[in-house]
């Protein structure tokens, strides 16, 4: 339906969104679910968000946007626009979570920026995100993080990687509006929209913590599962992820360090069951005489419960996040190989 021009004398300029958004006010739910039902979630969002600024309409621009509503406002001859309404009017309509979704950043978060927001962010979920982006990318996003949030995600990245980005970030050039906005946009919904939903809970982070614990088949069949719905958030989860199989991608001084906490019982339990090859990246972490009392034990000792198996592993896994997380050592995904000094 077009839209009849404004009378002389109207208030305040209204933009298109804004008259849309005054017209499913005006509307009403029963009507307006039936017009929302065709809208992308977009302009949805959009439309979303110029009601819940829209304030006060006259009655006179009411009758502007559409003249047969003139007759239903001229009791009060005005209509207020705020985010109760807008919620008021999708509920019902729209599913409760993209409702959360949607009113997330206009509501209490709207005089807040997206950058403020990712402070209330784990640095290890923010560094496994950007660690899977183009430098540049990453280095944009450090660099309109605050300092201290900033230099807590470099530490959790790996060497190589930190130092391209700190590169990229001293030999910046400007960047345009529109690039800053796609990326504003996609780290709202990549990580930002969890923390919305669950009162700013680090829901990757405890995911991954949960994860950890599980035996290998049953992490590859939770990320497979979550892959089919979720898989942005399999790929955050994956970067959070470290199991006893992931030992032999350390760098092998970071392994040496490792093992040098982990007492010899426990592991022999660990070493139990797995192939040679394995068996052979971490043997050769241990000092010569370890080396040996660990080869005796294995070649010459009873058999284990599994059940003890899985634990002395576990166990393992846990110090080195553990150690990872106090700076010790430096779990590095890429395996890179260390140069050594004599």
């Amino acid at each position: 339906m077009p839209i009849p021009q404004r009378a002389p004398g109207a208030n305040r300029v209204l933009s298109p969104a804004d008259e849309v958004a005054a017209l499913l006010l005006a509307m009403g739910k029963p009507a307006a679910g039936r017009l929302l039902k065709y809208f992308e979630p977009d302009e949805i969002r959009r439309i979303t968000r110029s009601a819940t600024k829209l304030g006060t309409v006259s009655a006179r621009q009411l009758e502007d946007i559409v003249e047969m509503f003139s007759d239903e406002f001229a009791s009060d001859g005005r209509l207020v626009g705020t985010a109760s309404e807008v919620e008021k009017l999708l509920t019902g309509l729209l599913p409760a979570d993209q409702i959360a979704e949607i009113l997330a950043d206009v509501r209490g978060d709207a005089t807040r920026s997206v950058w403020e927001r990712m402070s209330g962010v784990s640095e290890n979920v923010i560094a496994s995100y950007v660690v899977k982006e183009h430098p540049q990318t990453a280095a944009l996003i450090l660099s309109r993080l605050k300092p201290a949030a900033a230099a807590k995600v470099m530490a959790h990245l790996p060497q190589p990687t930190r130092n391209t980005v700190m590169r990229r970030m001293l030999s910046f050039k400007p960047v345009g509006d529109g690039v800053i906005e796609i990326i504003e946009r996609a780290l709202h919904e990549d990580l930002l929209v969890n923390g919305a939903r669950n009162a700013g809970a680090d829901t990757h982070a405890k995911m991954a913590d949960i994860i950890n614990k599980m035996e290998r088949t049953q992490i590859d069949e939770v990320l497979t599962s979550l892959s089919e719905s979720r898989p942005k958030s399999v790929e955050i989860l994956k970067g959070l992820l470290f199991t006893f199989d992931d030992i032999v991608k350390l760098a092998p001084r970071a392994r040496t360090t490792l093992f040098d906490a982990v007492p010899n019982d426990r592991l022999v339990l660990a070493l139990k069951g797995t192939d040679a090859e394995f068996r052979g990246v971490i043997l050769g972490a241990l000092s010569a005489r370890v080396r040996r009392m660990v080869e005796h034990e294995l070649n010459g000792g009873e058999p284990a419960a599994q059940k003890d198996v899985t634990e002395a592993r576990r166990s393992i896994t846990d110090l080195a996040l553990e150690m990872a997380g106090r700076g010790e050592l430096e779990i590095n995904a890429g395996g890179e190989v260390e140069a050594l000094v004599r």
